[in-house]
């Protein structure tokens, strides 16, 4: 990334300001803005994210926030209640308080002197997921968002529940959370109150996993704050980005096909970054089109933003199976409005393990299968951030307890843009069970790297909001869409379908193995198909080599460590998946405070036990400055039985090595159709 040291504006800085909630709370905010602002007012925009604006994100926030402010803008990150220097308790995600704060946070911004009353919101994961739902509240004053790696349905397309079935990643978040939500404000703003404030999180801290476990079916709990519900509430331009190798690479396409305002979508290789910070690259310049979204939306500026196609997407070329890329090879590729009329759905029926080609009849033949557990250890992390190495490798172990169907080799290069969707007739022998769909690029000596997947529990073949059991022998005909991707397949590979009855630890199993039918002849897999004749139609515009203003300085003490490890007892049949996700011990000069993070993910099984999965975190974060120093330890473990699962939890809190606090948890919640 290039640093600019010269910006169109002088900026002055901000680092705490209290912002009043109408409850008495108060939030805290660091603010970059125009010296100019004095007494020329600009528009604002606001990151409004609970992950510590003075140290966690200190250092991210230093690239863009003083750069747009460089630009002629008052730029607001607020650390939400209950996190970093705000006051209060953080009980769980997208409250409808926290909606209501970010209402007031707006409303004193657009208020205060150097602001023109003109505001936008950006950011990233909770950052997106903020600014999206702010917008369906149509406060006064917002008049654009810019939003990456977010979704509008906090259900079916969010870490915690994919096509009905239970993701680790649920766990691995409520987990963060746990950690993040229990951290104490720093004694060099909070002054002697520190201590009162940290016990305060500590004592009303409550088990997220808990919550997001308690409700396992589509319901008000998860209606809340899901965009999708009612797109018309979205009343200003929207700017969308995400990543193809992100979990959130659906909700940019939803978007521009549903929402009815100016709207522009953006989609690269990258994992769960910012496209300036973009991994794997190439990363842009997203800070340049950021500046010309808002010069547009929020100063007039007749710049030409909306030119050009209405979808700019990085169309992915063939790579071998690896767990990490520096960079994606591929192109550009232009849309001029979603659904595109340059894809085509181009269907093909499945054969005795093989994909027919399109109008091809083939025989109706019975095929069955019962994965191992074994089937998704190589499956990579639902929702990819680069660090450890998370991609899914190569799928020849996988494909060994799955169903397999292969195109014939390729006679000239395919490219597909959007949802493959596989339509399955279907039984199985058990009530409850799921089926895991993946496509893969298969070269010519065989590695198979996946290309996107989909899964489907069984008992929500007919929705997600009132799952039935599946009655054991009986046929039915489901529906999986994929996750959206932009994939070329060369001449000479081939394009596998590959389906298992279990994806741990990806996603939960089923509560006992279950064996899977694919009737053939009547199931079919679609694909977005995009001529390459017809892709020079909308030429993609250039984006500029990224940049952003000097990040603060912050000093590596002791260094990180981060594994990904998969192993297997051949004795006792024990296997697991260990994720070391260590930060070291980094010293954040400017305000001089050490922090220590390291955390730890487990993911076991026994055999093909299918109720022994285990999925165990760990989270330990110190804060240090001279003689103070205060951790926060939490761990989480969930287990299940046929008919429930069982959470244990255990928070501690430290001051030097003297705990604290201490509290535990035990829970069972019930099994609901999972």
């Amino acid at each position: 990334m290039r640093t600019v040291a010269s910006l169109p504006y002088e900026i002055t800085e901000d680092d705490h300001v209290w912002i009043p909630m109408s409850d008495g709370i108060r939030l805290s905010a660091r603010i970059w803005r125009p010296v100019a602002s004095d007494t020329e007012p600009v528009p604002a925009i606001l990151e409004y994210i609970p992950y510590r604006h003075r140290d966690l994100t200190s250092v991210r926030d230093s690239v863009h926030h003083p750069y747009l402010a460089g630009h002629g803008y008052a730029c607001v990150r607020v650390d939400i209640r209950g996190s970093g220097e705000s006051e209060g308790v953080l009980a769980d995600e997208y409250l409808e308080r926290e909606q209501l704060d970010a209402e007031e946070v707006l409303e004193w911004i657009a208020a205060q002197p150097w602001c023109t009353g003109r505001t936008g919101m950006m950011g990233i994961s909770w950052g997106g997921f903020a600014a999206l739902q702010t917008a369906a509240r149509k406060p006064p004053g917002l008049a654009a968002i810019a939003i990456s790696s977010f979704t509008d349905d906090r259900y079916a397309d969010d870490i915690h529940y994919m096509g009905g079935c239970l993701l680790s990643d649920n766990v691995a978040e409520a987990s963060t959370m746990f950690a993040y939500s229990t951290l104490p404000p720093d004694p060099a703003l909070a002054g002697e109150r520190w201590r009162d404030l940290w016990f305060e999180r500590l004592e009303n801290c409550s088990l997220w996993i808990g919550e997001w476990l308690g409700h396992q079916r589509r319901d008000d709990y998860w209606r809340h704050a899901s965009v999708c519900e009612n797109y018309s509430d979205i009343q200003v331009p929207v700017l969308a980005s995400s990543g193809w190798a992100d979990g959130y690479s659906n909700a940019v396409s939803r978007l521009l096909a549903n929402l009815d305002v100016p709207r522009r979508g953006l989609i690269g290789p990258w994992s769960h970054k910012y496209p300036h910070l973009g991994q794997p690259g190439p990363a842009i310049g997203y800070l340049q089109e950021l500046v010309r979204w808002w010069d547009h939306w929020l100063k007039d500026v007749e710049n030409g933003v909306m030119d050009g196609p209405m979808l700019q997407t990085w169309m992915q070329d063939s790579v071998p199976p690896s767990t990490s890329y520096e960079d994606r090879p591929g192109r550009w590729v232009g849309e001029p409005s979603w659904p595109s009329p340059h894809v085509h759905p181009s269907e093909h029926r499945l054969a005795r393990h093989r994909i027919a080609r399109p109008g091809e009849e083939v025989p109706e033949e019975r095929l069955s299968v019962s994965s191992p557990l074994s089937v998704g250890q190589f499956a990579g992390k639902w929702a990819s951030y680069s660090a450890p190495p998370d991609l899914p490798y190569d799928q020849r172990e996988e494909d060994g307890g799955s169903l397999v169907f292969d195109t014939d080799e390729l006679t000239e290069p395919c490219e597909i843009l959007g949802s493959p969707v596989v339509e399955l007739e279907v039984s199985a022998d058990k009530p409850v069970a799921m089926v895991a769909a993946r496509l893969s690029d298969v070269a010519p000596d065989g590695r198979a790297t996946r290309v996107t997947y989909g899964l489907l529990n069984l008992t929500h073949r007919d929705g997600h909001d009132d799952p039935e059991p599946v009655e054991p022998g009986k046929r039915y005909r489901v529906r999986i869409e994929l996750n959206a991707v932009a994939q070329a397949f060369p001449a000479g590979h081939r394009i596998r379908l590959s389906l298992s009855s279990s994806y741990w630890p990806l996603a939960w199993p089923s509560p006992e193995p279950t064996m899977v039918t694919v009737h053939t002849g009547q199931s079919t897999l679609t694909l977005p198909v995009r001529p390459m004749a017809e892709a020079d139609e909308v030429p993609a515009r250039p984006f500029d080599e990224p940049e952003g203003t000097e990040p603060l300085p912050a000093t590596q003490l002791e260094p990180g460590e981060q594994r990904w490890t998969v192993s297997r007892d051949l004795i006792d049949y024990r296997s697991a998946l260990d994720i070391v996700k260590n930060e070291g011990k980094v010293r954040f000069d400017d305000i001089d405070l050490e922090v220590t993070r390291n955390v730890l993910e487990r993911y076991s099984w026994v055999a093909d036990d299918f109720c022994s999965p285990v999925a165990e975190t760990s989270w330990s974060i110190t804060f240090a400055r001279g003689d103070w120093e205060a951790r926060s330890e939490t761990s989480t473990r969930v287990s299940c039985t046929p008919t429930e699962f069982v959470i244990d939890a255990q928070l501690d809190g430290y001051e030097g090595e003297r705990r604290v606090f201490s509290r535990n948890w035990h829970r069972t919640v019930p099994r609901d159709h999972v």
